[in-house]
C-alpha cells in the first residue's frame, strides 16, 4: 500500500525536485526541445511563486519525502464575480505516481487554498486529447462547454 500523500506549498528549496515536475508538465503540451520554455520564463515562474506583490501560488504533492505532483493556481479579477476567482493554470503528476489519487488531492488543494482566501470559483483547461486527465476533471468539477481561443499578438 503507497504511504500518504502530503499536499503542501512549494518552499524556496524545492527548485532541484520541482524541476523535473515542471519540465514533465511542458513537454506534456508540447514543450521540449526546439519548443521549450525559455529559461528566463521558468526562472520568473519560480520567482512569482515567492513573491507577496505576485497572486501566482503553487502547491506540490510529496510522498515518501520525494515530490510526485505539481499545481500552480493564481487569483483574478472578473467581470462576473464580486470577489476574486481562482484559476487553476497547470497540474501535472509524475508518471510513476499516476492513478494513486495524486491530481485529485492536488486539486482539492487548491479548492482548500481559495476557500481559504474567499473565493468560490475554481475553474481550469485542458487539451482535448488529454483523456487521463479528464476522467478525473470530471469527477471533481463541472465541464463548462466552452472551447478556448488564444492568438500571441
Amino acid at each position: 500500500m503507497a504511504s500518504a500523500i502530503l499536499i503542501r506549498p512549494l518552499r524556496e528549496t524545492d527548485f532541484t525536485a520541482w524541476t523535473p515536475l515542471w519540465d514533465g508538465y511542458n513537454a506534456f503540451y508540447g514543450r521540449e526541445g526546439k519548443t521549450a520554455l525559455a529559461p528566463e520564463i521558468t526562472q520568473t515562474t519560480w520567482q512569482r511563486f515567492f513573491d507577496p506583490a505576485e497572486p501566482v501560488f503553487a502547491l506540490v504533492a510529496e510522498r515518501d519525502g520525494k515530490l510526485c505532483g505539481l499545481t500552480h493556481y493564481l487569483y483574478h479579477r472578473s467581470t462576473t464575480r464580486i470577489e476574486l476567482t481562482c484559476y487553476l493554470q497547470d497540474l501535472f503528476t509524475d508518471p510513476a505516481a499516476r492513478g494513486q489519487g495524486v491530481g485529485r488531492a492536488l486539486i482539492e488543494g487548491v479548492y482548500e487554498q481559495a476557500k481559504a482566501a474567499d473565493i468560490k470559483r475554481v475553474y481550469w483547461q485542458t487539451h482535448t486529447t488529454n483523456s487521463a486527465g479528464r476522467l478525473l476533471y470530471d469527477k471533481v468539477a463541472k465541464h463548462m462547454g466552452f472551447i478556448v481561443y488564444s492568438q500571441e499578438v
